[in-house]
C-alpha cells in the first residue's frame, strides 16, 4: 500500500457519520457523504462522487454505525477507491491533555482513549465506534485520530485554569480544553499564506461561526485562548447551545421550573441559542428571513449572536500583541453577510472598518472584506476535512 496515496476520513456523530476520500498532496475530494438518522429505520446514506455530481442515496446494511460503515466500504468498492487507501483518519473531539498532536493509532493507544470518555461522554464514546469498526472491518490499513482540543493545548495555565479549587484540575483534569481546533489550525495556516506572512509571526483573531460556535486567539501560529471550555458548551450564543451563563442558573432552574439537572444541560445545549432566543430555527438563514419580516425576536437573536461574538473577540485580543487580522470561518463566518457586518460593526474601536461591497462577495480573492484604512479582516473557508487527511497521510508515510 505504500504507492497509495488516498485518505478516508470519517466523522462519526451520535446518529450520524460523515464520510470522504480525500487525495491530501491535491486536496481532491474523489467521494464524500453522509449517513444519518443511524439507529433509526429511517437509516440513509447519500454520496457524491467527482465524475458523478449527482447525489445517490442508499440504505446501509444496517441502521448502526459499523452497518453504516460496511455499506461506505462497500461504495468505495464499487467506485474502485478501497484499494487506493492508504489510511483513515478518524475526528475525535476530545483528545484531554494527553494528545496534543495526531495520533497513529495500535491496539493500546486505542484501549487508552476509553480513559477520556468521561470528558466527552456524548462524542468520544461514537468516534471510537468508527475506529473500532475499520480496525474489524479493514485491518490492514493504518488508522489516525485528529483531537479537535489538540491545538488548543497550548493554552497558558492563566486562560485554561478555572476559578475552582486546584485539586479538582489535578484530580480530575477539570480545565479549559478548547474545541474547532483541527479548523483553527487549518485556517491559522491558511490566513498566514494569503496574508504573505510565515505562520509563526501571524496574531489572529478567528472566528468559526456554524451551528457550534467558538472564537480563538492565535499567537505566532499557536493557540493562546479560546471561548469553549471543558465542554463545548461554554463561550458564544449557538444554534441551539446557550452559551456562557451564569452557573447559578443551574440550580435556579431546578429549583423554579423542577426539573432535574440532566434536564437543565438538555435545555442549554439542545433549546437554547439562536432556537431558544428566536423561537423559530437554529438556522441563521431562517432566522434572518423571519427578522425582514418584522420579527421582533428574530430580530432579538440575530443582535445577540453579533454582540457575543463581538464582546468575546474582544477579551481574546488581550491575548495578542497586536491584530494581524481577524479571520471569520465556518458555514456563518463564510456566507453570511449581514452578521459579518454586525460583529465588525461592535468591534470598531479595534479600527475595523468593513467594505460593502468585498463583504457581499464574501471576501476578495485574498479573502479581504475590510477597507484599505481598516485593521484586516478575512474570510477564510475551513477544511477540517483536508486536515485530517494531511496529518493521517503525513503519519502513515512517516511509519511505514
Amino acid at each position: 500500500m505504500t504507492n497509495q496515496k488516498n485518505i478516508l476520513v470519517l466523522n462519526c456523530g451520535s446518529s450520524s457519520l460523515k464520510f470522504a476520500v480525500i487525495h491530501p498532496q491535491s486536496a481532491q475530494v474523489l467521494i464524500h457523504g453522509l449517513a444519518e438518522r443511524l439507529g433509526s429505520p429511517l437509516a440513509s446514506i447519500q454520496f457524491q462522487t467527482l465524475k458523478q455530481p449527482s447525489k445517490v442515496q442508499v440504505t446501509p446494511e444496517s441502521q448502526d454505525h459499523q452497518g453504516a460503515i460496511k455499506s461506505v466500504i462497500a461504495i468505495l468498492l464499487e467506485h474502485n477507491l478501497l484499494n487506493s487507501l492508504s489510511g483513515v483518519g478518524h475526528r475525535v473531539v476530545h483528545g484531554g491533555e494527553a494528545y496534543s498532536e495526531s495520533l497513529l493509532l495500535n491496539a493500546q493507544n486505542i484501549k487508552a482513549l476509553e480513559k477520556l470518555h468521561h470528558l466527552a461522554p456524548l462524542h468520544n464514546p461514537v468516534n471510537l465506534l468508527g475506529i473500532n469498526a475499520i480496525t474489524a472491518l479493514l485491518p490492514a490499513l493504518p488508522q489516525v485520530a485528529v483531537f479537535d482540543t489538540a491545538f488548543h493545548q497550548t493554552l497558558p495555565e492563566a486562560a485554561f485554569l478555572y476559578g475552582l479549587p486546584y485539586e479538582l484540575y489535578e484530580q480530575h483534569q477539570v480545565r479549559r480544553y478548547g474545541f474547532h481546533g483541527t479548523s483553527y489550525r487549518y485556517v491559522s495556516e491558511k490566513a498566514a499564506e494569503l496574508m504573505n506572512k510565515a505562520n509563526n509571526d501571524c496574531n489572529l483573531l478567528v472566528a468559526h461561526l456554524g451551528n457550534g460556535c467558538s472564537a480563538c486567539a492565535v499567537k505566532n501560529g499557536q493557540s493562546v485562548d479560546t471561548s469553549m471550555g471543558l465542554t463545548p458548551l461554554e463561550g458564544l450564543v449557538m444554534g441551539t447551545r446557550s452559551g456562557d451563563v451564569d452557573p447559578g442558573l443551574m440550580d435556579f432552574l431546578c429549583q423554579r421550573l423542577g426539573i432535574s439537572l440532566s434536564e437543565v444541560m438538555n435545555l442549554l445545549n439542545k433549546k437554547s441559542g439562536l432556537l431558544g432566543i428566536s423561537g423559530i430555527s437554529n438556522d441563521m438563514r431562517e432566522i434572518q428571513q423571519s427578522a425582514e419580516k418584522g420579527d421582533r425576536r428574530a430580530n432579538l437573536a440575530i443582535e445577540i449572536f453579533a454582540f457575543k461574538v463581538a464582546r468575546y473577540l474582544g477579551a481574546l485580543a488581550v491575548s495578542l500583541p497586536k491584530i494581524d487580522a481577524l479571520v471569520f470561518t465556518g458555514g456563518i463566518g463564510e456566507n453570511d453577510r449581514l452578521t459579518r457586518s454586525l460583529i465588525l460593526e461592535h468591534l470598531a474601536v479595534f479600527g475595523f472598518k468593513l467594505d460593502g461591497e468585498l463583504n457581499k462577495q464574501n471576501g476578495d480573492e485574498q479573502g479581504r472584506i475590510s477597507s484599505d484604512s481598516s485593521t484586516l479582516a478575512l474570510v477564510v473557508a475551513t477544511d477540517e476535512e483536508l486536515m485530517i487527511a494531511m496529518d493521517t497521510h503525513n503519519l502513515v508515510c512517516t511509519n511505514q
